[in-house]
């Protein structure tokens, strides 16, 4: 599986931005989707989940209530919403594809950078 995430770019603070992810030869049916981000000399961290089994979306507490997770699984697309975005929102958003430890698949990310 090939996923490629799109819809960054750059954004004065308080701005919106719409990220997509969409999966190479497949649909996202059965795989818990997820969104990481990585800050420049900073490690991954963890952004935002929805599972697949009842569509429960998780958030990091640094983005409860500015970001929205959602996917289209007929589409094979996993979205991010992100708005009220902060300086520190800066970084390389990656999505995130699993169902087991062997089906883990990762993209390779699209900056978003956030001016103050």
């Amino acid at each position: 599986v090939q996923l490629q995430a799109s819809g960054g770019g750059l954004v004065q603070a308080g701005g919106s931005l719409r990220l997509s992810c969409t999966a190479s030869g497949r649909t996202f049916s059965g795989y818990t989707l997820a969104w990481f981000r990585q800050a420049t000399g900073k490690e991954r961290e963890f952004v935002a989940a929805l599972k697949s089994t009842n569509s429960n979306a998780f958030y990091a507490d640094s983005v409860k209530g500015r970001f929205t997770i959602s996917r289209d699984n007929a589409q094979g697309t996993l979205y991010l919403q992100m708005n009220s975005l902060k300086p520190e929102d800066t970084a390389v958003y990656i999505c995130n594809a699993k169902r087991n430890d062997y089906e883990n698949y990762w993209g390779q990310g699209t900056l978003v950078t956030v001016s103050s």
